[in-house]
């Protein structure tokens, strides 16, 4: 398998579903704007956004993996089967409580996570409705994360990362079309969201029939490897899904500040989606299979070139980003967002929000590499310490910044946190010999900087000589915004390729 030509196709798939992400917030944007009513539903949605990514993307999925490689590996096809009824049936039963609870305490949980919103008694009920609808979505796409897990396994990298595209569908049709016969309006969103977590589990059972591994979910709580999973997952949640508690602290700070500040922070939150997940969720989702190969298979050298690998590719690519992020946070937010009830007001208070995250995007990314390097190796304690700490040291920078800074100083904690999360996990690394640096660094280190100099000087001279206004036409934004991305894109492999890169150079395969 070239692990290059892999991750171009989740990141092509990928790039597909952030894409109609974007044209989701747009219409959403345009339609609610950035008011009471979105502050609501963007709280309704966090938390069970946030329990998706710890019991399926975050947490469970480190532990399930290796364990599902492993099997895999040394098992035969039944034993995996029943391995993957037993998991599922586990699974399910913990996730129908826990909806259950959510729907029946949403008055509490939305108190908890966004307290200030009780001194505004309408926004209150009008969150713990929007909850109540939301809440299930963590049972379905828990499962549908349950099933991209198995595929990716499989190296069937392409249908998990095409799967979100249908949660976008789902909330274009609902905003475009349905909003009108709900009451408030905001509360389609919801549904949309409900329906969008059906058929993203709906898509994916084909093609686990399709690789052999379609099974009914059992329980059975004497299976040893699932309890091995369990016991790995609590820990687990603290090392992976950081970023994710930070940002639910972060909400609860901004539920204290000026409305819209949710709605600012959320739609410069989805900008960095776009590279984190491109890049980062691409790296980490094929990563993780074929480090946890050669875990089991204890290829030491192997697995610490494979790591190399992706460290060097994140930061080629993750330096870029963030420096264009920060240059082009105008134009971006200005095209995307600045129409109908989103207001120019509501665009320069986002572009603080993006500036903020944009610091710390390539430590965002870099997570998403270095946490696997110790989960497949089934290392728990290392990243739950580094977690730990990092989760305390982002609250102790909330406090600092959020009052000069209001919601960009929440932004600013959350990207300073994830680099530093990210510089202890590399260190710790190092340290442990699971990674060995390979030869090569100070010359990719410095060309690479270089590089990304010379496409902030290009952006910010064409920014400079041909200034647009961006309060025009929609097609005259879309069609600067396109020129400045693709001259920053072009610049920077050329300034690549005049420094001695080439494609062949980050070429690998896996057996």
């Amino acid at each position: 398998m070239n692990l290059l030509k892999a991750l171009a196709t989740v990141s092509s798939m990928t790039l597909v579903s952030r894409i109609l992400g974007f044209a989701r917030d747009a219409i959403i944007a345009r339609v609610f704007g950035a008011s009471v009513a979105t502050d609501a539903f963007y709280v309704a949605f966090k938390l069970p956004n946030l329990l998706r990514r710890i019991f399926a993307e975050g947490a469970f999925s480190q532990a399930f993996v290796p364990v599902l490689a492993e099997y895999k590996q040394q098992r035969t096809d039944d034993e995996t089967r029943h391995f993957l009824a037993h998991i599922a049936g586990l699974l399910s039963l913990i996730l129908l409580i826990v909806t259950v609870i959510g729907i029946i305490a949403a008055p509490a949980v939305v108190w908890i996570s966004a307290p200030g919103f009780a001194n505004e008694p309408d926004k209150f009920a009008l969150t713990v409705k929007l909850l109540q609808v939301t809440f299930p979505y963590i049972l379905f796409i828990s499962l549908s994360s349950l099933a991209s897990s198995v595929l990716n396994t499989w190296n069937m990298f392409s249908v998990p990362a095409f799967t979100p595209t249908f949660l976008n569908i789902s909330f274009i049709i609902c905003a475009l079309f349905l909003a009108p016969y709900f009451h408030p309006p905001i509360m389609v969103l919801g549904w949309g969201v409900f329906l969008g977590g059906v058929a993203q589990l709906l898509y994916q059972l084909p093609y686990l029939k399709k690789v052999g591994m379609l099974t009914w979910p059992r329980l059975n709580l004497k299976d040893a490897a699932v309890w091995r999973v369990v016991k790995q997952m609590g820990p687990a949640i603290f090392g992976v899904s950081i970023s994710q508690i930070s940002l639910v602290i972060n909400t609860i700070f901004a539920s204290y500040l000026v409305s819209g500040s949710v709605s600012w922070m959320y739609y410069a939150d989805r900008l960095m989606e776009f590279p984190t997940g491109i890049l980062g969720v691409a790296l980490g989702t094929i990563l993780l299979p074929s480090l946890a190969k050669h875990a089991a298979n204890r290829s030491l050298d192997e697995y610490s070139k494979l790591l190399d690998w992706g460290i060097r590719l994140s930061l080629l690519l993750a330096l870029p980003a963030s420096v264009a992020l920060a240059i082009l946070s105008k134009p971006l937010i200005a095209t995307l967002f600045m129409y109908g009830k989103f207001s120019a007001f509501d665009a320069a208070m986002t572009q603080r929000a993006l500036i903020a995250y944009a610091i710390g995007l390539v430590g965002l990314i870099l997570v998403k590499v270095l946490a696997p390097g110790f989960y497949a190796r089934q290392n728990i304690k290392t990243p739950v310490k580094i977690a730990i700490f990092t989760l305390a040291m982002t609250q102790l920078m909330n406090l600092a910044f959020v009052w000069p800074l209001k919601h960009a100083g929440l932004s600013l904690a959350i990207g300073l946190g994830a680099c530093l999360n990210a510089g202890l996990l590399l260190t710790l690394l190092i340290r442990h010999r699971i990674y060995m640096p390979q030869p090569g660094w100070k010359s990719f280190a410095g060309k690479t900087v270089v590089a990304v100099i010379g496409m902030a000087v290009v952006l910010l001279v064409l920014d400079h000589l041909l200034p647009t206004n961006w309060h025009g036409h929609s097609y005259v934004r879309v069609g600067w915004l396109t020129t400045l991305i693709v001259a920053g894109a072009a610049s920077y492999f050329a300034f690549l390729f005049a420094l001695g890169f080439r494609f062949k150079d980050f070429a690998r395969r896996e057996h």
